[in-house]
């Protein structure tokens, strides 16, 4: 027992903050030459462990610590992971999420956006919490959120891996522990089903005004799974501070009534494809569904979330990472 905490204790003096807060361990800051040369071996250390990180994922950690720690996917246009030389430049959640007028729509990224649904065929649907830094207190589909780099498993997909994708059904089995408190075996890997993705772009003006400083690029994949016995929810109320299973009717009724705020990616999805795909569920959830497709489809958001400095000048190339 001494000798394992002797190692964890070490071996948070010299991990990336990402790696070390998923051991549960905070460090302030470290240089990137340290951290290139360090890297080869604590992941040979991690990989000997036999509980995976993501299961430990944001112990300890405030929203501000992760928009520091988490190291996004950032990608091109056509989902190709852009992967800095040195490994220690990877894209931050803050950075890629920062908008103003030298980076009008953000840093394209990877995001997962999950449904699940009960035996009753309805969609758990969650309230982002209020702390969130970015888009809080809106009305969204059960969980959405990002794969990133340094986990185990790993979450870093390419387009060969398609339709399987098999990085992005741990990141979302890593996030509905760390938002829902639903544990990995209530919602098997093989059980999620990957449909389509999307690419939008949307600046935060509901919270932030015309000259909104956050919001969101992403290429989201659509992940579709169905619990016939609802899964025990604990719920991280620094994450989540309302939900509800809801019918496809009931909910298209609610997106209509005054005075609720709705995610942007949420809308953009159900208005393309969510609907139609929720309405044949059971085809939808067939492992080869006919509306499985490798088709990136893209929708720019409603016209509240164009801030001051979104120009009609600006293109899909807008926001794509350059090195």
């Amino acid at each position: 027992m001494y000798r394992k905490m002797k190692i964890i204790l070490l071996l948070g003096l010299v991990l990336p903050g990402g790696l070390a807060r998923r051991w549960g361990l905070t460090i302030a800051s470290f240089q990137s030459h340290s951290r290139h040369h360090i890297r080869s071996s604590c992941l040979k250390v991690l990989k000997d462990e036999t509980t995976p990180l993501q299961y430990s994922y944001g112990e300890g950690m405030d929203q501000k610590a992760m928009m520091e720690s988490d190291m996004l996917i950032a990608v091109d246009k056509c989902d190709n992971p852009i992967i800095p030389a040195d490994l220690s430049e990877h894209l931050s959640k803050r950075k890629a999420h920062e908008f103003n007028k030298d980076q009008p729509r953000g840093v394209a990224h990877r995001a997962f956006s999950v449904f699940l649904f009960n035996e009753k065929d309805e969609l758990l649907l969650t309230k982002r919490a209020e702390s969130k830094i970015t888009f809080p207190g809106v009305w969204t589909n059960t969980c959405c959120s990002h794969p990133i780099h340094h986990m185990s498993p790993s979450e870093v997909d390419t387009n060969g891996d398609y339709p399987a994708f098999p990085g992005i059904k741990h990141a979302a089995i890593r996030k509905l522990k760390h938002e829902l408190g639903i544990e990995p075996g209530d919602c098997p890997h093989q059980e999620f089903r990957f449909l389509t993705r999307v690419r939008y772009w949307a600046a935060d003006t509901l919270t932030y005004g015309q000259n909104a400083k956050w919001g969101e690029h992403e290429i989201d994949y659509i992940l579709f799974i169905r619990c016939m016995d609802e899964p025990k929810l604990n719920i991280n109320k620094e994450e989540v501070c309302d939900h509800t299973y809801i019918s496809l009717p009931r909910l298209k009724s609610m997106m209509e009534e005054e005075g609720l705020k709705w995610s942007p990616w949420f809308r953009g999805i159900m208005e393309n494809v969510g609907f139609e795909m929720w309405l044949d569920l059971d085809e939808a959830l067939r492992s080869n569904s006919k509306y499985c497709n490798s088709d990136i489809r893209y929708f720019d958001p409603p016209v509240e979330h164009f801030a001051s400095y979104n120009l009609p000048s600006h293109g899909q190339e807008t926001g794509i990472l350059k090195l």
